[in-house]
């Protein structure tokens, strides 16, 4: 088998895992699981960390990717915070 065929296998099977677990992610966060969702969050930062060292991805992709999902996470059901608005 040619390295460039070899490589596109393993690049396509990372790429594909990454996917599988941002769907996870997403499924988590619609059935309102939110503690599930962070260690899926968790899971998946490192995934993407882990594509970036070998090379599968970029990192500015991957940085984008990691902020956008964490900042869903962050969205679903805010921590009630304190009225800061004077009365």
């Amino acid at each position: 088998m040619r390295n460039s065929a070899r490589k596109q296998l393993q690049n396509r099977s990372v790429k594909t895992r990454l996917h599988n677990l941002e769907r996870t992610f997403a499924e988590l966060l619609g059935a309102a699981k939110k503690e599930e969702a962070a260690a899926a969050l968790r899971l998946l930062s490192s995934a993407f960390d882990k594509a970036v060292k070998t090379g599968v991805i970029n990192r500015p992709m991957a940085n984008r990717k990691k902020s956008r999902l964490s900042l869903r996470l962050n969205k679903t059901n805010p921590a009630a915070k304190p009225d800061t608005k004077p009365a």
